[in-house]
């Protein structure tokens, strides 16, 4: 299934544009491209929602008949038992997180203790917990972590533009973790020369246009054979105005749609 993340909507949700959109907004935003599912993640006001306002939020989603997944970073004991009660209020079937957070770096042998002291509640709770390929971790180890705990639960959400940072091949990437995807992050990317051709700057680009390989990720992964979500996001920057920068964040967006219809 195609769905929208909070990362679609970074400009319109952030302090930087005159009237930032809720959470709600997003949800209806999302309804309104035809699209029902949308991925929370990463959305800094989800920590501070209370009970009542995360049932609201739960509520709005169900009255438009959107799915809803989780996103977080990190693995904390008590993060990850957070976010399970969270997909419970939402309905959730997958909470994405990376194994850093904004706190903690764990080792490989803390982040396989972590995992395997909070899977048996996921696993309780039919909850698929997926974490994403980041340059902080080679995609070998996380590939490595995963099958070395063997939960039928845990997999890997696949982005493969962000292990670009580490050296590392694309396609590689997706390669090595298709037998684990349990979610896809949908965007493009592209080097650009920096000014007087001093170095290049790795960004965003609109899907089709830039570097991703995305019909080689379909026929490696097969998502839609397996029912593996693909979650639309941009690394777009901010353009010269809040304007100018909405309406491109929308223009990607709705590109982004139209190049996974098009795909088989």
């Amino acid at each position: 299934m195609i769905g929208l993340g909070t990362y679609a909507f970074f400009w319109q949700h952030s302090d930087r544009v005159p009237a930032p959109l809720s959470l709600v907004g997003a949800f209806e935003a999302t309804k309104a491209l035809g699209v029902d599912l949308f991925q929370i993640c990463d959305y800094a006001p989800l920590d501070a929602m209370d009970d009542a306002e995360l049932t609201d939020a739960a509520a709005a989603a169900r009255e438009l008949g959107l799915t809803i997944e989780l996103g977080t970073k990190g693995i904390e004991p008590h993060r990850l038992a957070r976010f399970l009660e969270l997909a419970g209020v939402f309905d959730a079937r997958l909470v994405r997180s990376m194994l850093s957070s904004p706190d903690n770096r764990p080792t490989l042998a803390v982040a396989e203790q972590w995992l395997r002291s909070a899977l048996p509640a996921y696993e309780a709770s039919g909850v698929d917990l997926a974490l994403e390929t980041y340059e902080q971790v080679s995609t070998a180890d996380l590939v490595g972590l995963v099958e070395r705990i063997d939960s039928p639960r845990l997999g890997i959400c696949l982005d493969p533009a962000n292990v670009v940072a580490r050296l590392e091949l694309p396609r590689g990437c997706v390669e090595a973790t298709a037998p684990h995807v349990k979610n896809v992050h949908v965007k493009d990317f592209a080097f650009a020369r920096q000014p007087g051709w001093v170095g290049f700057t790795y960004g965003g680009a609109p899907m089709g246009e830039g570097l991703h390989d995305y019909p080689h990720l379909l026929e490696t992964v097969g998502p839609r054979e397996r029912g593996v979500n693909e979650i639309v996001e941009h690394w777009l920057s901010w353009q010269e105005d809040a304007e100018t920068t909405i309406r491109t964040e929308r223009e990607w967006t709705r590109r982004t749609i139209e190049y996974l219809r098009s795909t088989t």
